[in-house]
């Protein structure tokens, strides 16, 4: 499947029933593209299997939650339809989009509590989400933007407003040449990626930031049940930014990004490490166990 995302085959279940690919549409007065009431899940599926699925169907609900809005589908019926839509679209390994959001009705000022809530799922084939660098590692620009207070927005919540600073850090960091940018958080530690958890490597022991005030993603939390599996000693921690020149090796999580070892922030550099390379490995082999 190629092209622009609105002009493809295939099938989209919105609102309780599959829809051709290019009918799947809204109304330009719909709230969410007004006021960024929208929460969606990114999921990835394996010979047939969404990992996490369960997991990312019931975030799915705790966000929209978040933003003051009921999902009208249980997570058993949000489960059935993603199945539905890879036998449809005929697919087996796949990326899955699940996204709610408050439509057009009767309010159209910030309020929206009259408007009708809808859910879609749809799904396509997706490779590596950083190309090759998930292979030679993945450099990073320092986004002038920073991750925000818990006090100042639903951080847990995996909402389409938190990403404006993400899609304008990563047009940034693509212009200078790099894959993706990382985030300081408000009061200057060590956040994520755009769309990523970061991980470091000292000493053969692994710190990776406390998630306080972002989202702590499945996929990161996998990884650190990997490694503690594995006996490796994981610090859950505030990181400043001056100690990124003391670690040695780094990497980025996400259902997109699964796991990408990075080779450069800024000016630090890290290697490809063994550490790195067993856990992408690994985690490799458990999403297509």
């Amino acid at each position: 499947m190629a092209g622009a995302y609105d002009d493809r085959d295939g099938f989209i279940w919105m609102d309780g029933k599959l829809q051709d690919w290019r009918s799947a549409q809204v109304h330009v007065l719909t709230h969410a593209m007004h006021y960024a009431s929208s929460v969606f899940e990114g999921e990835r599926a394996y010979n047939g299997k969404i990992f996490k699925s369960r997991e990312h169907s019931e975030r799915l609900h705790f966000s929209a939650g978040e933003l003051d809005f009921q999902i009208p589908y249980t997570v058993d019926e949000i489960e059935a339809a993603k199945q539905e839509v890879l036998t449809a679209n005929g697919l087996t390994d796949a990326y899955v989009r699940a996204v709610a959001w408050r439509g057009a009705g009767e309010d159209m000022g910030v309020a929206s509590a009259r408007n009708p809530v809808h859910l879609a799922i749809a799904s396509w084939e997706w490779g590596a989400y950083y190309g090759d660098a998930k292979m030679k590692g993945a450099k990073l620009d320092i986004s002038k933007w920073k991750r925000p207070s818990p006090e100042t927005i639903p951080v847990h919540a995996k909402a389409a407003g938190l990403y404006m600073i993400c899609t304008t850090s990563k047009h940034a960091a693509e212009a200078k040449g790099c894959s993706d940018a990382l985030f300081m958080d408000y009061r200057g530690y060590v956040a994520e990626a755009t769309g990523a958890n970061i991980f470091f490597v000292k000493d053969g022991e692994v710190h990776t930031p406390d998630p306080d005030c972002f989202l702590n993603g499945l996929t990161r939390q996998t990884v650190i049940g990997m490694l503690k599996d594995r006996q490796i000693k994981v610090h859950e921690r505030h990181i400043m930014p001056e100690e990124l020149e003391g670690f040695e090796q780094c990497w980025l999580t996400g259902t997109a990004a699964e796991v990408t070892p990075v080779g450069q922030i800024g000016d630090w550099n890290f290697e490809v490490g063994a550490i790195t390379r067993e856990i992408a490995e690994g985690y490799e082999k458990l999403v297509r166990s």
